[in-house]
């Protein structure tokens, strides 16, 4: 008596967030793929406002995902802001993830757990979702909605560490796995029809389709890196000193390689190109950008940065392009790990770049959006901020194209 009235009072809680009463899944239903009884806590609760379309693209506008929580999209020609979009309820005022663009839609996760599939143009919402009823804790942080086949995935934390397997039309659920322990803020990686995500000490790798476990690795340290892929084997660092080459199927190690002394925390800072991996560690008095064989682990170049940390890295062109926590912006080639161009910024980045051919950059600061040009190194504000914390966790932007 007292679980259905515990039942009764949470239906009643997310029909005043969402407006309708939920889809609540049966305990016992097999989307659960490790056979454990679905609670509150790992349930998906989606409402569909309109049908999902496909949506022309807002080729005039610019994706802010602001720092402190909330997604608007910015006219670069008018310096007018279109719309806002704000999470249904949250107690904390923060990004933390960032948004995929599909066909027009913009699929945003939110801290509190709710993911919003909206229309780039207008700003109304196609449907909501929300992942568990866990309205205290961060669930969602680090995330990057990995979209392929029609199906949305991503991974939860703290009481409700899950990987999710959405569908894309209404955000219900398809499948999903408890996974082993509740620190898990990685984006997933999607590759040869398997999802590859990471959970302390283990790595994972699911049918794509049906969240059926395929492999279950455990590492002596945890696994705190992005995993990325060449197209023929998978990379992912752990959170001390080690990158793996792991086997796609077996999840066998193929080859480690160790960064140097004194050096740490890969986390996103990697990606592949041409069977290559680039990746940057950071380090108390060096921070290093790396090249190594994808095949053989053995390092090309190495580029260090003394007195500074590497704070992002990304390719663009055939050149890598980053910036570090003092707010220097660097091109390196992509060859040789030579710098091309350096400069010591007076605004301070803390979301990705976006690049308008070789023209400008843009990225957001804690006080504005902002306009590099190349040329002049101008840092031109585009959008102000009315107010500024102090204590800016992260944002994100996306150019619609």
């Amino acid at each position: 008596m007292k679980k259905k009235l515990i039942l009764l009072l949470f239906v009643f809680t997310v029909m005043n967030m969402f407006g309708q009463i939920p889809t609540i899944p049966k305990p016992d239903k097999a989307n659960h793929s490790n056979n454990q009884v679905l609670t509150l806590n790992d349930m998906v609760f989606n409402k569909t406002i309109s049908p999902l379309k496909k949506v022309p693209l807002d080729k005039n506008s610019i994706l802010v995902y602001d720092y402190d929580g909330s997604i608007f999209s910015f006219n670069l020609e008018s310096e007018v802001i279109n719309w806002t979009v704000k999470a249904t309820d949250s107690n904390m005022e923060m990004c933390a993830n960032q948004v995929t663009l599909k066909d027009g839609v913009v699929y945003v996760p939110f801290v509190n757990g709710e993911i919003f599939a909206i229309d780039n143009q207008t700003g109304k919402v196609f449907w909501k979702s929300r992942l568990g009823n866990i309205t205290d804790q961060i669930i969602l942080k680090n995330q990057v909605p990995v979209i392929n086949n029609g199906k949305l995935y991503i991974t939860t934390q703290n009481q409700n560490s899950n990987i999710y397997a959405l569908d894309i039309k209404d955000g219900s659920l398809i499948w999903n796995y408890k996974l082993d322990y509740p620190y898990n803020h990685i984006p997933v990686l999607f590759f040869d029809n398997k999802v590859f995500t990471q959970s302390a000490p283990y790595f994972y790798s699911f049918d794509a389709n049906t969240g059926k476990l395929l492999s279950r690795k455990t590492f002596e340290t945890a696994m705190y890196g992005k995993p990325v892929t060449d197209g023929e084997n998978v990379f992912i660092a752990n959170e001390k000193d080690e990158l793996f080459a792991v086997n796609p199927n077996s999840l066998d190690i193929l080859w480690q390689f160790k960064v140097e002394d004194n050096q740490f925390n890969i986390k996103e800072r990697i990606f592949c190109k041409d069977k290559k991996v680039y990746f940057a560690a950071q380090g108390p008095t060096v921070s290093s950008v790396y090249a190594v064989d994808s095949k053989t682990g053995t390092q090309i170049w190495k580029t260090d940065f003394k007195d500074d940390n590497i704070e992002y890295i990304i390719e663009e062109s055939d050149n890598i392009w980053g910036y570090t926590t003092k707010g220097k912006l660097f091109q390196l080639d992509i060859t040789n790990g030579e710098i091309a161009f350096e400069v010591k910024l007076t605004t301070k980045p803390i979301s990705n770049l976006e690049f308008v051919e070789d023209d400008f950059l843009f990225y957001y600061s804690d006080a504005a959006l902002i306009q590099f040009e190349f040329k002049t190194k101008d840092e031109n504000e585009v959008y102000l901020r009315t107010s500024i914390k102090d204590d800016a966790y992260s944002a994100f932007v996306k150019l619609l194209r």
